[in-house]
């Protein structure tokens, strides 16, 4: 037996309908995605094109960017997928062959925890390929500050950090959630 859900006021059903003003932004990340989709193929086209006559400190360089790209994409399509499956509505993939295994178990405190790795990983990309450009350039010629550099690894200390406290935080949530339940048996 099937209960009907109550009819809202019109109130909460105007807030609750507000929730679809999102989706032109995740529309508009999907064309950002494109963008990125573009950069990566023009980046692996110059690379293709011009491998013979580049030093592998460079190909290097340019790899790493094709990673970032990617790394960057993955990024959108966390936010896409699971910040349309979380705040605007369901996707109904459940039994889809493609359906990406995170999904089914997404929550804002996933979401977060994912975002803060992937933004991680990013930066780590950033900062390996700022140390191969130093080195591949010498002090001479090098677009690169020392306090530069500095703040950057700084910069990724605190992503890093941030992550960890945003993962700390909700183990400390779940916990809490789960005692109550523990305390009725």
């Amino acid at each position: 037996m099937s209960h009907s859900p109550r009819p809202l006021s019109p109130l909460s059903s105007l807030i609750f309908a507000s929730r679809w003003l999102q989706l032109p932004l995740y529309l508009g990340l999907i064309l950002a995605q494109c963008v990125y989709v573009f950069l990566f193929g023009k980046e692996l086209w110059h690379l293709l094109s011009h491998s013979v006559s580049m030093g592998e400190q460079q190909i290097m360089l340019i790899v790493l960017g094709l990673i970032d790209v990617v790394m960057i994409s993955n990024l959108l399509v966390m936010v896409i997928v699971g910040g349309y499956e979380t705040f605007v509505s369901r996707l109904r993939l459940e039994g889809h062959p493609d359906q990406p295994e995170w999904l089914s178990h997404v929550n804002a405190s996933v979401l977060k925890v994912k975002l803060a790795m992937a933004i991680i990983g990013i930066s780590s990309i950033h900062l390996l390929k700022t140390f191969i450009a130093i080195g591949s350039l010498g002090s001479e010629g090098s677009t690169y500050t020392a306090d530069g550099v500095m703040w950057q690894t700084i910069i990724h200390c605190v992503f890093i950090l941030s992550a960890i406290g945003i993962a700390y935080t909700d183990k400390l949530m779940a916990q809490a959630a789960m005692k109550p339940h523990k305390s009725g048996h």
